[in-house]
């Protein structure tokens, strides 16, 4: 007999395996558990499958070794087999035959068994006036708690206003934590890290050393016993001059004895040109055993007029360098702080330099001098929300009684800070807000609620300091009362 053989996969449930068995035109399905992949598959899945199959007019098997499908086909009567070799040798064993359910017959008394159990309604509720009656009581009831709950009320005052000015004189400084009433406010850092490069040509003229000093220095013996001068022996006036000597020679022992030895400056310069008997100095060990002088003035130094930049070059650069970099520093200590926030522009000071290299170096020609710096500067300022705390205190301490203010004050720096020698930055604050006097709603629900409007406003003029008239927006607006619920009446202060 012709049997499907249906392998089976990893992804495979129960859908998935009834999709497949819809296809299944032969009279037996058989159904293949692959050895190393794990099947999700449950008796109750099993199950379901062995009935999709029947209905199909199929008959189900199973090839697999695992037990526990092996049990699970068995209690369902599904066939197992160890594999589809055998399963198409093997007879199937014949699939019980499944009995139709013949469903009973209707009963015939159900209304009477219904009307015996039901009890029937008064005369009055089935009659037509009581349904009448009825259905009008209803919509009475419904028109009166719509007429208590639906109606809205919207109240718009104009309470008594007063216009708060004071002019507050600020101290601000770092060694303050928090704003006080007397007027006095932190001042908070900050810091920023710029650099900058910038060249300009140089017309000036510098004196630049061309060649050395050269002559000769006479070394006396202070011991009895030769000593050896190696060549670089270093010997120098009292003004720091210095000299080497250029070849290596042996001082003869004995006291006085002298040897004369060729010696050139370290440094080119004219300032190498020394009279005679100038250089007296002889550096190291060596001025232990021996002294030194030069018999003879030392020439050949010699210096050149040469285009370079002077100090005062120098000194202008750098100027110009540092005026740019604090206009930079300024602007944009300004975009990083929030937009109310105050800079102190008198604080900004230089913090550290960095870096400054000059291009070329002193003392090196050239036609143009180049300054590369990389400056921090620091500045202190004032803080919106510190500001802001400030002037509510001191206005809410002179704020007339009776009255609260319903928006945020607004301030005016009417004077610059300036800083004094201590680091107190001082400043003069306008500041000004509307205070508005104080509304009980409560007192105002119990004056309108369930009134008439023309008869509410004029109630609220009389009872109530306005600027203006009373405002009354009723929700529907024909309805000719306002309502009995608090919690339908808003009122807003304006």
């Amino acid at each position: 007999m012709k049997t499907q053989i249906i392998t089976l996969e990893s992804h495979d449930d129960l859908i998935s395996v009834r999709d497949k068995f819809s296809w299944v035109k032969t009279p037996r399905i058989l159904l293949v558990w692959p050895k190393y992949e794990k099947i999700n598959l449950r008796l109750l899945d099993l199950k379901v499958l062995h009935r999709h199959a029947d209905s199909l007019g199929a008959q189900l098997g199973l090839v697999t070794r695992r037990a526990k499908v092996r049990r699970d086909a068995e209690s369902l009567g599904i066939p197992v087999f160890p594999s589809s070799a055998a399963a198409q040798k093997k007879l199937w064993p014949e699939p019980a035959v499944r009995t139709r359910r013949i469903p009973k017959n209707p009963r015939r008394d159900l209304r009477e068994i219904r009307d015996s159990i039901y009890e029937k309604e008064s005369a009055w509720r089935t009659s037509l006036v009581g349904r009448v009656i009825t259905f009008t009581i209803g919509v009475i009831a419904v028109l009166t708690l719509a007429g208590i709950f639906v109606p809205r009320a919207r109240l718009i005052l104009y309470p008594e206003a007063q216009v708060q000015s004071v002019v507050i004189p600020v101290a601000a400084s770092q060694a303050v934590e928090l704003p006080a009433l007397s007027g006095e406010i932190p001042a908070r850092e900050t810091t920023i890290t710029l650099s900058a490069e910038q060249t300009q040509t140089v017309k000036s003229e510098i004196t630049i050393p061309k060649s050395k000093a050269d002559g000769v220095a006479r070394f006396k013996n202070l011991s009895r016993v030769d000593v050896d001068i190696p060549a670089g022996t270093v010997v120098s006036t009292p003004s720091s001059l210095k000299f080497i000597t250029m070849k290596k020679t042996v001082l003869p022992a004995g006291l006085d004895k002298f040897v004369d030895v060729p010696i050139s400056a370290l440094e080119l310069g004219a300032q190498g040109n020394v009279q005679a008997e100038k250089i007296v100095v002889v550096e190291g060990p060596l001025a232990l055993t021996v002294s030194v002088t030069n018999p003879e003035v030392l020439t050949g130094g010699s210096n050149a007029r040469q285009t370079g930049a002077t100090e005062s070059d120098r000194l202008k650069l750098r100027t110009a360098v540092m005026d740019a970099l604090r206009r930079e520093a300024e602007a944009k200590m300004l975009t990083q702080l929030a937009r109310d926030d105050l800079l102190l522009v008198d604080t900004l000071e230089v913090a550290k330099i960095v870096e400054e290299d000059f291009n070329p170096a002193a003392g090196r020609p050239g036609g143009s001098l180049s300054l590369t710096m990389r400056v921090e500067f620091s500045a202190r300022y004032i803080s919106e929300g510190d500001l802001k705390t400030l002037t509510l205190l001191t206005l809410n301490s002179s704020a007339p009684a009776g009255f609260k203010a319903t928006a945020l004050p607004t301030y005016e720096i009417t004077t610059q800070p300036s800083t004094d020698i201590s680091g107190i930055s001082h400043l003069d604050v306008q500041v000004t807000r509307t205070v508005l006097r104080q509304v009980d709603t409560m007192d105002v629900f119990s004056l309108v609620r369930g009134h008439q409007p023309q008869f509410v406003k004029t109630d609220l003029v009389s009872e109530l300091s306005l600027r203006d008239a009373p405002e009354i927006v009723m929700t529907p607006a024909w309805w000719p009362w306002l309502p009995l619920i608090p919690f339908n009446i808003s009122v807003e202060v304006k």
